[in-house]
């Protein structure tokens, strides 16, 4: 459906392995669970269609990353700067735009495995460089150059970055972060920093002095703000503080699942009332609902659901935050060596190994919107949250 253009190209094929970087086992299969099925009518397939062919599909956050098959190798691998990206998986997502941070460790452990700020240039410039030597996806700066996917049989890739951590306190490494290529920067990883604080934090003092600098400097130069990880009264701050909408690329609701990794409803108002967009996440054992003990695709669309029927179909959209290989033990990797797991805290549940129906990109977008098509919503709002609300806030901030 809608696939994009491959060549057979692998990452770093054009060095030589365990001799210009150090190869490592990686859970390279697509399907590497029991393959899923909404069991679509033919004419609901065509509709589904239909819509990847005539319409700008938006994943708010996804990842051709490749996880290690050895949970001991995770974190070695994370930091390394040889990251593989899984090419031929992506090319089947029929996706046009990803929100990309490259799952390089810039934001998410750099105050644990002591990356620098010059390492955050050596990460991004190696993976342009692969980048360079394949044709299924291309790096995207501006509005214009997103538009052009679909057309080019490509996907764009967006840079972000998960979190502003690695500013430090200089308002000026954003300008540098842009002139690289990031067009979208999260405030906070799951803790604090200079900025202000993240989700799991006791406390949330919200936005800092030095975070306002950063929001303006951001709004200035045009880049997307991202929240999905930061406090409540933080991302409070940072909706009212910034002069353009602001999104969050990967979240739920509150309300269906009560984690602080999910948003309470007056922060998804707020979001929502300035013109940003909520990206529905569909990382492992986070947007779980009462009525579905175990996280498949189902427990996920209850989250869009509540969030489209509490903001408006206009501000809703699809961050499914999707791995190749086992992301659950990626999630404990990272939770282990940063000591903390509240981000899941406050609800009792069973843990899910993956996400029925939504295990790795070139499954999870179609699989999302073909649950809206299964469940009657229409031409008109599916392609709004397919991609088209995401589009506008885009085009808003990205000059």
């Amino acid at each position: 459906m809608n696939e994009k253009r491959f060549a057979g190209y692998t990452s770093f094929r054009y060095l030589e392995a365990n001799k210009d970087y150090k190869l490592y086992d990686l859970a390279d299969e697509i399907d590497r669970v029991p393959l899923f099925s909404l069991e679509l009518t033919v004419e609901e397939e065509e509709k589904v269609q239909d819509i990847f062919t005539k319409h700008p599909i938006v994943s708010m956050r996804d990842h051709g990353f490749i996880v290690p098959r050895q949970y001991k190798d995770i974190l070695p691998y994370c930091s390394d700067l040889h990251t593989s990206f899984h090419y031929e998986g992506i090319s089947k997502s029929g996706v046009d735009v990803i929100f990309e941070n490259f799952m390089d460790g810039i934001s998410t452990i750099t105050s644990k495995n002591g990356l620098k700020w010059q390492d955050v240039i050596y990460l991004l410039g190696i993976r342009y460089a692969d980048i360079q030597k394949q044709q299924t996806v291309y790096i995207a700066s501006t509005y214009n150059d997103l538009t052009k996917a679909k057309r080019k049989k490509q996907v764009a890739l967006l840079p972000s970055l998960e979190a502003a951590s690695i500013l430090e306190n200089e308002v000026d490494r954003v300008d540098i972060l842009y002139g690289f290529g990031i067009r979208c920067m999260g405030i906070t990883y799951n803790e604090a920093n200079t900025l202000g604080s993240g989700l799991v934090e006791k406390h949330d003092g919200g936005l800092t002095n030095f975070g306002r600098r950063v929001i303006k400097r951001m709004n200035q130069i045009g880049m997307l703000i991202d929240i999905s990880h930061c406090g409540d009264q933080t991302s409070l701050d940072v909706i009212e503080t910034s002069d353009d909408p602001v999104l969050m690329t990967h979240a739920g609701a509150r309300a269906l699942w009560h984690t602080p990794r999910m948003k309470p409803d007056d922060v998804l108002k707020a979001c929502a009332e300035k013109g940003g967009v909520i990206g529905i996440c569909a990382a492992p054992n986070t947007t779980l609902t009462k009525s579905s003990p175990s996280h498949t695709i189902h427990s996920v669309m209850e989250h869009f659901e509540y969030i489209a029927d509490l903001v408006g179909i206009n501000h809703v959209g699809m961050g499914p935050d999707t791995f190749f290989g086992d992301h659950v033990a990626l999630q404990h990797a990272f939770d282990n060596m940063l000591g903390i797991s509240a981000s899941h805290s406050g609800e009792e549940f069973t843990e899910s190994s993956y996400v029925e129906g939504l295990e790795n990109p070139s499954e999870a977008m179609k699989n999302m919107i073909g649950w809206l098509v299964k469940n009657h919503y229409s031409k008109k709002d599916i392609a709004k949250a397919a991609g088209g609300n995401t589009m506008k806030v885009i085009k808003k901030v990205l000059t």
